[in-house]
């Protein structure tokens, strides 16, 4: 019998495995962890998308008071106010879901899973590169973000939403507030549709 490996037994290399293989041998050794990475630790992240039913309510609720707040937020201004709230938002969301404050949230759509977490950054579903134990390619010791999002969706009650095709980021509103903005678009929405009633 052959000790060689046959190609149903050898093992299945990803894309980072060969890029890897392929690299000039040097003395550096890089930290294997892509730029994106914050948290070291997933487990508050994972929690929030084992909670993700329990969180949807939450932040609808949240984002009801918010709309309640529109009077207050136009009297002062939202360009005053932007500040304090993203500083404000950062720090929640940082410590929930590992938040990149991309000023385009669509956790309400993926379980609670943060897809800017992805070092690819996808929006719209997981790369080819997911390891059978459900981790990154690139980040083997992480849980997918895609996996995590999909196992999410199924806890929410609108868990149809991961299926809608997210538009492509906005680096201009990187570092804003998705809160104020999603609050102003939301007064925006029902002035306009008084105006149709009337």
């Amino acid at each position: 019998m052959s000790d060689t490996p046959t190609k149903e037994t050898a093992p299945k290399l990803t894309q980072a495995a060969i890029v890897r293989a392929k690299a000039p041998k040097t003395a550096f050794k890089p930290a294997d962890v892509s730029p994106s990475r914050r948290q070291r630790s997933y487990s508050i992240r994972l929690w929030s998308v084992r909670n993700a039913r329990f969180l949807e309510g939450f932040y609808k609720r949240f984002a009801g008071l918010f709309l309640t707040l529109h009077p207050f937020w136009n009297w002062i201004g939202y360009g005053r106010a932007e500040r304090p709230v993203t500083f404000v938002e950062r720090q929640v969301k940082g410590l929930m879901f590992d938040c990149r404050m991309c000023g385009q949230c669509v956790l309400s759509s993926t379980g609670m899973s943060c897809p800017m977490n992805c070092p690819k950054q996808l929006r719209n579903g997981p790369c080819g590169g997911v390891r059978a134990n459900g981790n990154c390619e690139v980040e083997p010791d992480m849980p997918c973000v895609w996996v995590q999002a999909w196992a999410g969706s199924q806890r929410m009650r609108d868990n149809e939403a991961i299926l809608k095709v997210q538009k492509p980021v906005d680096q201009s509103l990187r570092e804003t507030s998705s809160w104020l903005r999603v609050t102003a678009q939301a007064a925006a929405e029902r002035e306009a549709s008084k105006e149709e009633a009337a």
